[in-house]
Order: C-alpha cells, then structure tokens, then sequence
C-alpha cells in the first residue's frame, strides 16, 4: 500500500515537473519572457537543448541557407577587384557593388517581414530564394550588354532575396528552441555562413579573377591595335558562370524548404498575432536601438575590412591578384573558425562579455595594420576575422531578446542595419582614393569596433537596468 502511494506520488510529481517544464518552453521563448535579470545572464551555463523537438529538418534546411548566402556576400569582394579591371574603374565606383548590395538589404528588410508576418516563414523562404534566383540570372545579359550599372540592378535584386532569408533565418533559428540558447543557436546556424564565404571566395579566385594584369605599357598596345575592348569584353564574361551555377542552386533549394512541412513556430502563435506593435513603438525600444547601431557599424567594419584586404595586399606587399585573392579565402577560414570556436566558449562566458573582449582585441589589431602597413599589417587584418566572427548573430539574438511576436519586424530592422555596409565602404573607398592611402581607410572598421565595444559592455546594461 505503501509502495503504492509512493508511486502515485511519484507520478504526480513528473506530471507537475513536465507541465511546468512545457510552460517554461511555451512561455521562455521571446514572446512572453522579459530580458533576462542580470543574476541570469551572469550565470555562465547555458541549459536546455539547442532545438525544439519536431525542427530538425527545418534547422537543417534553414542552416544550410546560411552557407548558400555566405557565398556571394563574399563574391562581391572578388567583384570589386574584378570590376575595378574590367570597366577600368576607381575604388570609390567599385565600391558601389557593395552599395547596391547591401542597398536591396536596406529597402527589403522591413517589407519581407511585413509579408512573413501574413504567409509565414516558409514562403518568405521560398520567395527570397526565387527573387535572388533571378538576380544570379541576369548576370548573363549584364555581361553580354556590359553595362556596370546593369550589374549593380543584378547585385540589387540578388540582394532583394537574400534581405527574406536573412530576415527569415536568423529569426527562425533564434527561435527554434528555449531562448536561454538562443545566441548558441545562431551562432552554430551562423558557422555555415564563412564556409559559405570561403568557398565563394575561393571560387571568385578561381574561376572569375584570371590572374591577367596589364601593365600601362600594355594598355597602350592594346588600345593602339584596338583589342582593349575585346579584353575588358573576357574579362567581364568572367563573372557569369559561377552566378549562374548559384541560380541554380537557388531554385533546388526553394523546391526542397517547399516540399518540407514546417512548424508554427512562437511568434506565429494566434496569441502572437493580436495588437501587433507599431513600428514607431518598437524604435522607441532603447536597446532594439542600440542593437541597429551596433548591426550597422559591425557589418561596415567586416564589409569594408575583406572588400579592400586584396588591394592592401597589393599596395603594401607587392603581391599579384591570384594570391591576394587565396589570402582572403585564408582570412574567411579564419571567420569560420571563429564561430565554432565562439559558439563552445559561449557555454562558460556571456555572449555580450566574449563579444566585448573580442572588440578590445580587433582595435589593437587594426590600429597596427591602419599605422603600420606592410606584411604585419596583412597579418593583424587576417587575424581580425576570426574575433569579428560572433558579432553579427550575437548582436542580432541579443536584439531579439524581449520582442515576441514581434520578432519578425524586430528582426528586419536589424537586417536593415545591413546598410552599413553599402554607407561605410565606399567611405574606405573615399578616405582611400583622398589619401592614396587604403591603410588610412581601416580607420572605419577601427571605429566600428570601438562603437560594438561600447554596446557590448554598457548597451546590455543599460538594457538590464530598463
């Protein structure tokens, strides 16, 4: 009879356990929990699992998207150099392929999570991946007209796409499980994205830099026996096949996320969706603020540091293209080792504090390579990617942190932030071309990192005290 208590007693506490464990996973998400006390946050461990049951298919498919974007994120510095010779144009005007990038970002962000909010995640997947489908494809009759501007619309609209899967991804990731694993979770989705970047780097490398580099003397002979344009004509060319493979890819990747069920995820939930807030409310939210700022400033310091690494290289070693090109596929690896790397320490220290202490690290850094240019300098910027690793999706789930169900929205202001990487590089493009100086131009990223920094170790406090 005893025992027979003892067992019903039993019972009846894994009953209360479960119930208050499934009202912590119901209620912990961003929805309903406030940011997290400071006791909570100083507490180096994190529980819980690192997804929901029921996700893992999605997390897969949604973590390999990260990967897909990585790459032509990181094309675009190759483009650079690539343009910079085959429309024999300055710094500053190659610097408008991040503009126009990073510019389709800025004006989709806010609109793909105002539609995300009615469809849901999974067609703003597929949507993104279609529209930047069909930006890879005009890459072709961009090439055969040769017209730079019309690349940049094909950079504008690729980038239309990439502003979903950003918005869409990082959201849907932060939100996949208990949120006290939150910046975890980002950061391991986020690890795909260097290897994305290394391989596209390694591929502009390859397949689209040709190694050819004419001297002013050449020119001249060129232009003389009129076969210039008949050169630039190769050199452009270049850039198609790589973008057409992505299309591709683009288009396997929407058909599979379409064929595969996806689950409500919290801020889709019927309670989530009544009283939306308005979006002058929500910047009105002091750390969602801070948070934008940091975004801008962090994504202008990495945009700018890798658009210029090959010219810098150049500049200040001598070294052709091809290497200077293998140089920044080395420096990505390091990126990507970085987010493994930051993702494991996460567990033993507070995201903002690992983030904060990796900033002090990069100032040290790139003041050396912006002072002392040369060999060290190439170096300390190599050296830099891999401290500057956790910073996008750290600041991004911290941002997150308090919204609910209005993390969709929340989240594409962040995205927006992204716009620092059209405003900022061709700053380092003017500063550059002013002083015929590209090492005076790491001033910029410099000053990002002082500003991330401040936000790390302050803006989270006074997020905690409001």
């Amino acid at each position: 009879m005893n025992d027979h208590l003892l067992d019903e007693k039993q019972i009846r506490r894994k009953v209360r356990d479960d119930q208050r464990s499934d009202a912590v996973y119901r209620e912990g998400g961003l929805m309903l929990s406030p940011i997290p006390s400071q006791n909570q946050q100083a507490s180096p461990q994190r529980v819980g699992p690192l997804f929901a049951p029921g996700t893992l298919v999605p997390f897969i498919l949604v973590t390999s998207l990260f990967f897909l974007w990585g790459v032509p994120n990181n094309l675009n510095d190759i483009l650079i150099r690539q343009f910079m010779k085959s429309f024999a144009i300055t710094r500053l005007q190659a610097g408008l392929v991040q503009s126009a990038f990073y510019m389709g970002y800025f004006l989709l962000a806010l609109p793909s999570a105002l539609y995300m909010k009615k469809v849901g995640y999974k067609l703003g997947f597929v949507t993104g991946l279609a529209l930047f489908g069909v930006g890879t494809f005009l890459f072709w009759p961009a090439a055969i007209v040769g017209r730079y501007s019309f690349f940049l619309f094909a950079l504008f609209v690729m980038a239309s796409g990439l502003a979903f899967l950003e918005t869409a991804s990082n959201t849907f990731i932060a939100l996949s499980g208990p949120v006290e694993t939150s910046e975890r979770r980002l950061n391991f989705s986020q690890a795909f994205n260097p290897l994305g970047s290394i391989t596209g780097a390694f591929i502009g490398t390859a397949f689209i830099l040709s190694g050819v580099e004419l001297s002013a003397e050449a020119v001249r002979r060129l232009q003389a026996s009129h076969q210039y344009e008949a050169y630039l004509h190769f050199e452009t060319l270049r850039v198609v096949q790589p973008y057409i493979v992505l299309g591709i890819v683009s288009l396997v990747f929407a058909f599979l996320i379409w064929r595969t069920p996806f689950p409500a995820m919290r801020d889709e939930a019927p309670e989530g969706r009544a009283g939306s807030t308005p979006i002058s409310a929500l910047l009105r939210n002091r750390h969602l603020l801070f948070t934008i700022l940091a975004q801008f400033f962090y994504v202008g310091a990495q945009v700018g540091t890798w658009s210029y690494f090959i010219q810098y290289i150049q500049d200040y070693t001598g070294q052709s293209e091809k290497v200077a090109g293998y140089f920044l596929t080395g420096t990505l690896a390091m990126f990507g080792i970085g987010r493994f790397a930051s993702a494991g320490l996460m567990k033993y220290i507070r995201p903002a504090t690992l983030m904060g202490s990796y900033c002090l690290v990069n100032i040290a850094l790139v003041s050396v390579a912006a002072f002392h240019p040369g060999w060290m300098g190439v170096w300390m910027i190599f050296t830099t990617s891999f401290f500057m690793s956790l910073m996008y999706p750290t600041i991004f789930a911290l941002g997150l942190q308090g919204l609910g169900s209005e993390s969709k929205v929340g989240g594409s202001l962040i995205v927006m932030a992204i716009i620092g990487g059209a405003v900022l590089t061709p700053l380092m493009g003017i500063i550059s071309d002013s002083s015929k100086s590209i090492a005076y131009a790491y001033g910029v990223p410099l000053l990002g990192y002082v500003c991330i920094a401040c936000y790390s170790f302050f803006g989270q406090r006074s997020a905690l005290s409001a």
